[in-house]
């Protein structure tokens, strides 16, 4: 592998870093997974996990393939997880999210955890970008390397972000589950907005 390579790996680790904020998904996983046990919330940890790097993979492989036969443009998904982040967003400012839910199939993991809060509209969009850049193996190959390296550092946070709730308690969670709604709700905004920017930028 070159140099070339490896500032290629860097800079896929880097970008799908900001986009994923590993260090944000700590206050929305605590909030998502209000009243489970530790035991719960690690397994949830590793599922969504395992759910946003089997998204990232299948759109690092077929993305634009997927878009173009369905004729998504890449502004509509974002608009739309701009707004299913909304709903969640929407649920956490009003305590929806800490009700206890009437069913045990209820996967947060799968959805909102895993996509679109991990593997969300800018993660799927930058991935695409890397893949159409990529012109021999040792690229593909450090582009895989940083898509798995990030989801690595994105397990450990949420892993070890159990051992936060032993510290701020259940009161805490309360707190910062209005937090990450809000801050959520932003996020949810802006990529909304940043798709209908895109839209009139089209037409």
């Amino acid at each position: 592998m070159s140099g070339a390579d490896g500032k290629f790996f860097v800079e896929v680790f880097v970008t799908l870093f900001v986009i994923m904020d590993p260090p944000g998904t700590i206050p929305l996983f605590l909030s998502l997974t209000s009243g489970r046990t530790p035991a719960m919330r690690r397994r949830l940890a590793g599922q969504a996990v395992l759910v946003a790097f089997f998204v990232i993979t299948v759109f690092a492989l077929f993305g634009q393939s997927i878009l173009n036969y369905l004729g998504i443009t890449l502004p509509a998904m974002q608009a739309a997880g701009g707004l299913l982040l909304l709903l969640v967003a929407l649920e956490l400012l009003t305590g929806r999210a800490d009700e206890p839910v009437e069913t045990t199939n209820v996967n947060v993991a799968l959805v909102p955890l895993g996509t679109p809060l991990l593997a969300g509209p800018g993660a799927i969009v930058a991935t695409i970008v890397f893949v159409q850049r990529v012109d021999d193996a040792w690229e593909a190959t450090a582009l895989a390397a940083g898509i798995v390296a990030v989801h690595v550092v994105l397990w450990l946070f949420m892993r070890y972000s159990v051992v936060i709730i032993r510290v701020i308690r259940e009161s805490g969670v309360t707190l910062i589950t209005r937090i990450a709604g809000l801050l959520l709700s932003a996020i949810a905004v802006q990529l909304v907005a940043d798709a209908v920017t895109a839209f009139v930028k089209e037409a």
